[in-house]
């Protein structure tokens, strides 16, 4: 991973560190594997922008990887080389922090190197279930996700197989 700063700081209640805009980001999954959610919650200045999903089939790892990886598409898409991402997921701060081994979901980390570049992140961990407002908001988003990816059809192998050709 070149042209990356990787910079990590624990937060007991996540404040401003110097970086314009401030990410947080969570994964949930209701069983494990079972039907999951993502939530992204991008503090710009005044604005609040939330981006979320679900997907019937899933684990809680790949939706905290996902929720990363759409917070780094949206800054692509939005021309922003810097930001302060938060996230409670330990596995993953670690990974991108200590270069700990990717042993699952090559897939994702693939994506999400592909989206780190040109970027000069400030990953922070926080504690999950804890006293951080925004980090409380993303949880509650992202499992109101899961609920609703509860309600959706199974996708088949068949349609797993289709997906993965056309995309």
């Amino acid at each position: 991973m070149k042209n990356i700063k990787i910079q990590l700081t624990r937060a007991k209640n996540a404040k401003s560190r110097g970086a314009q805009i401030h990410i947080y980001t969570d994964g949930s999954c209701i069983g494990n594997p079972g039907p999951g959610g993502w939530a992204v919650i991008i503090l710009n200045g005044a604005e609040q922008i939330i981006l979320k999903g679900r997907n019937p089939e899933t684990t809680n790892n790949r939706m905290e990887m996902t929720a990363i990886i759409e917070a780094l598409k949206w800054m692509t898409k939005n021309s922003v080389e810097r930001a302060e991402i938060f996230s409670d997921s330990n596995l993953l701060i670690q990974s991108l922090t200590k270069n700990w081994k990717r042993k699952k979901n090559k897939d994702l980390w693939s994506e999400l190197d592909k989206y780190l570049k040109g970027k000069v992140i400030q990953w922070t961990w926080v504690k999950g279930h804890a006293d951080d407002k925004y980090n409380k908001k993303a949880d509650k988003i992202a499992f109101t996700e899961s609920i609703k990816a509860k309600k959706m059809p199974q996708q088949t192998e068949e349609i797993k197989n289709i997906q993965q050709k056309l995309f």
